[in-house]
């Protein structure tokens, strides 16, 4: 099999050609100019057997699964097995059934050895349950699980709930990763009042120096016309009509979602899609006295003929 390749450091001293061809059944590279063999006996570092598609390339890897977070001790230890079998698929003996019950009782309390371990073990089962909750994506659990381990190093967890700090650090994750939701949503499948989330959100902010850019409200119209059943049309002129706003600088200090949700209904009565005022209010999650003020406003300050 050859391939060409263009290599700064694989240029032909003879005619300074760097149009080469890497063979690898001679294990060598040759100039397609003049025939020179520049390297030879070239060590093959890859495996030794080929696979044919994804499933043979997983199953002849000789290496584990990759470092996570998400794990107390990154993914590095090793785990004896609950099913009682050798290497050979055999029901192991009642002597060895007993061998292996204490070898695994004891290499599981090797994997924790001080308070430390213990609180991440706790805390990373609970932020894997609450992200398995929300249907949130990986990159969140992730990054929740680096936040939580710079509080843990910077003892910032003692004397708190590991629920509400559980809770903070997903919260700081999805703004970072520009996922929307709201402390509401968290709250309800975390074991901690939105309150006490919303104390320790604001005291990793502020200990941890954590950079939170503002919510744009952007990202929940999606989520607002899903629960609506509206088509994506109205989602195409809702944002058009927040990116007007927001060049406008008519945004900031108000609330994300009571915009988005003003901008919803606006498009939904223009294009003949109507959805009552509660309705939208309900999904959003904001008052109907402020989805009325921020529709006034983008009645007051924008030209919607321009979105017809």
């Amino acid at each position: 099999m050859q391939k060409h390749i263009n290599l700064d450091e694989f240029v032909c001293p003879e005619c300074k050609c760097e149009k080469l061809v890497r063979d690898d059944f001679r294990a060598e590279i040759i100039c397609t100019s003049c025939g020179l063999v520049i390297n030879e006996r070239m060590l093959d570092l890859g495996p030794e057997w080929r696979n044919f598609n994804n499933s043979q390339n997983d199953k002849r890897s000789r290496i584990g699964a990759p470092l996570t977070l998400t794990i107390h001790d990154k993914g590095l230890s090793t785990v004896i097995d609950w099913r009682d079998k050798d290497s050979h698929g055999n029901s192991l003996t009642l002597r060895k059934k007993i061998q292996i019950y204490r070898l695994r009782k004891w290499q599981q309390r090797a994997r924790i050895s001080n308070a430390y371990e213990r609180n991440l073990i706790f805390a990373l089962s609970e932020i894997e349950r609450m992200v398995s909750q929300l249907a949130l994506p990986r990159n969140v659990q992730e990054t929740s699980a680096l936040i939580y381990r710079k509080a843990v190093e910077n003892q910032l967890v003692r004397g708190r709930s590991i629920e509400s700090m559980t809770g903070a650090v997903i919260y700081i994750a999805c703004r970072q990763c520009n996922v929307p939701i709201t402390l509401d949503d968290i709250s309800k499948v975390c074991r901690a009042s939105k309150k006490e989330i919303a104390r320790s959100y604001r005291f990793l902010l502020n200990e941890l120096m954590l950079k939170i850019s503002p919510i744009d409200p952007t990202n929940y119209v999606p989520r607002i016309i899903t629960k609506l059943n509206l088509d994506g049309l109205v989602q195409k002129k809702s944002i058009e009509i927040i990116k007007t706003m927001e060049k406008a600088r008519l945004i900031s200090g108000k609330g994300p979602m009571g915009i988005a949700a003003a901008a919803v209904y606006i498009v939904s009565v223009i294009m003949d899609k109507k959805r009552t005022q509660r309705d939208i209010a309900n999904i959003a999650k904001v008052t109907e006295v402020t989805l009325r003020h921020r529709y006034k406003e983008i009645l007051e300050n924008i030209d919607l003929e321009i979105f017809l």
